[in-house]
């Protein structure tokens, strides 16, 4: 397989690369590998990058985008940071990826059991990982049930990941709101925001 070209980038759409991640996926879960020279593809972008998706990630080191979606070089733009959340600098590189460097979709991937939505269940506070705990909160707060405090922490898992999932839909929203730029691109069709659920257990990514 080829690294992506910028006529190939042009000729995607947001749907053909969400169908793209899809199929890349469902290779994961097979444990198949698109055939490609990884070398051949370093000679092929070494003049230039033609991604075609975006994808906003947790650092957890079991869910590396590339694999999961089995890409190569030149594939994707990976943004990973602890709790998959957008900053201002997060937006930035988004907005770079899609309004400059040519990506037709955005992906927030959440991930169950994940350590730093664990981290604000607990309310933890650590140096600085306390102001990242912060800004995973807002989640916490909207999941509403179960209402017993007891039971709203990481031991519960099933809490854990309905933080998780919300997260996710937080930070679109997040996006959609804070960036005009991805928003309207958005609206014009030009590019897909998207959330999607990575399962530890079984590898398979679902798409909201």
């Amino acid at each position: 397989m080829k690294a992506h070209t910028k006529e190939t980038q042009s000729t995607m759409s947001p749907q053909k690369a969400l169908d793209f991640l899809k199929e890349g996926n469902q290779r994961f879960q097979n444990n198949l590998k698109a055939n490609r020279n990884l070398l051949e593809q370093v000679n092929d972008t070494s003049e230039g990058q033609f991604p075609f998706a975006t994808i906003l990630s947790c650092i957890d080191s079991r869910v590396s985008a590339e694999l999961v979606f089995d890409q190569g070089l030149g594939d994707v733009f990976s943004i990973r940071i602890a709790g998959n959340f957008a900053n201002e600098d997060i937006l930035g590189s988004m907005e770079f990826a899609s309004k400059l460097a040519g990506t037709k979709l955005i992906v927030v991937l959440g991930h169950t059991s994940c350590g730093a939505i664990k981290g604000a269940c607990d309310h933890a506070r650590m140096g600085n990982l306390t102001a990242l705990i912060n800004k995973i909160e807002p989640a916490v707060a909207a999941v509403k049930e179960p209402q017993d405090e007891s039971l709203r922490n990481s031991k519960n898992l099933e809490f854990v990941d309905a933080v998780s999932a919300e997260n996710v839909l937080q930070t679109i929203k997040n996006v959609r709101e804070r960036s005009q730029i991805l928003a309207d691109m958005e609206k014009q069709g030009e590019i897909k925001i998207i959330g999607a659920m990575y399962d530890l257990s079984t590898g398979a990514v679902d798409f909201y």
